[in-house]
């Protein structure tokens, strides 16, 4: 029986977090951030430290006796941006290079349904 995992990629402009769950989802078994593999606290959002994060993830999963794992990206959302930092590539490319065999990659970045007002007053940001 083959065992499955998933890993939750979450990319903002400031860090990336790759948190490796059971199949469930319920059960944490490695989380690893861009910040805790280097030492320079402006280089946590850039593609280096991301991409060794995801390898330390898809080794320790390795070491569990996870084989297949789902990816899901996701940006921070809501009314900031929609869009995953500059981490999330390099970690998605980096944990398909593995030995873990990847099933799907989806998107599950919360998006708005004008639910809340933005940040910013009656007349917006004034630069």
């Amino acid at each position: 029986m083959v065992k499955k995992g998933i890993v939750h990629v979450y990319s903002s402009f400031n860090n990336t977090i790759v948190h490796l769950t059971d199949a469930t989802g319920a059960e944490t078994l490695a989380r690893i951030t861009s910040g805790m593999t280097t030492d320079k606290g402006r280089l946590q959002g850039s593609a280096f430290p991301a991409m060794k994060a995801a390898k330390q993830a898809a080794q320790q999963a390795q070491e569990k006796g996870i084989e297949k794992v789902d990816i899901r990206v996701r940006a921070p959302g809501g009314q900031k941006q929609k869009m995953p930092g500059k981490g999330a590539q390099p970690s998605i490319r980096a944990i398909s290079r593995s030995d873990l065999e990847v099933g799907n990659i989806e998107d599950v970045t919360p998006v708005p349904h004008d639910g809340c007002r933005e940040k910013g007053g009656k007349r917006g940001r004034r630069v």
